[in-house]
């Protein structure tokens, strides 16, 4: 089979993949192999036809921007700080829910002069804070938001939160919601035009498999 006719799906490690994994098998489509224990990045699949390929987080939207892969799967929030640029975003997998959120020390005492924010969300963090008409000195970090405030690094952050339980546990408490966060399925614009029959089945077969799973919670 030649090449134009395959399909790959970038996908990354950790919660989104285990979430994720379900939807493709009710799709058809099932790795030949367990990605959580091997070191190879690129997989086959029960589908001759479709490929799966493993990245970080952060690299999916760009990967399938530039083509490298046709379709992926990539946290809202990802997708946000990304800017979207080339992407299609036509469904919500509504998988890896959680809040992008801003936090900051229980004690809330007011802070003087010019707000500072660590995050690891410097594009999202631009914009939240132009909207609110808000200056601050943004500052990037990988990880370990949480210290930031707690060694007078920042006297916010903005990072994903799930149960709270990170901030609550290092004096922390969650304040302004910025938005509230899945897993996006992303497409190519190249793609959903040179392989749009093959690119349409999919999505059509994944939202059929996530309304599913919506109607099993319900």
């Amino acid at each position: 089979m030649s090449q134009s006719q395959h399909l790959t799906i970038a996908l990354s490690k950790g919660r989104i993949l285990d979430d994720t994994l379900p939807l493709l098998k009710e799709a058809g489509i099932e790795p030949l192999e367990d990605l959580n224990r091997s070191r190879k990045l690129i997989f086959d699949t029960t589908r001759e036809d479709v490929k799966l390929v493993i990245i970080r987080a952060t690299d999916v939207p760009t990967y399938v921007q530039h083509g490298a892969a046709d379709l992926g799967v990539a946290g809202k929030d990802v997708l946000m700080e990304h800017g979207g640029k080339g992407l299609y975003e036509p469904l919500d997998l509504n998988i890896a829910r959680c809040k992008l959120m801003t936090a900051g020390p229980v004690s809330g005492e007011p802070v003087n002069g010019r707000l500072r924010v660590a995050t690891k969300f410097v594009n999202v963090a631009r914009r939240y804070y132009a909207e609110q008409g808000q200056q601050v000195d943004i500052i990037k970090l990988y990880g370990s938001m949480e210290l930031a405030p707690l060694v007078g690094l920042a006297d916010r952050i903005i990072d994903v939160v799930d149960t709270g339980n990170t901030l609550r546990a290092n004096g922390l408490e969650p304040q302004e919601l910025i938005a509230m966060i899945s897993s996006r399925l992303v497409v190519n614009k190249a793609s959903m035009k040179l392989k749009h029959a093959k690119v349409q089945a999919l999505i059509e077969r994944l939202g059929e498999a996530v309304s599913r799973a919506r109607e099993s919670l319900s």
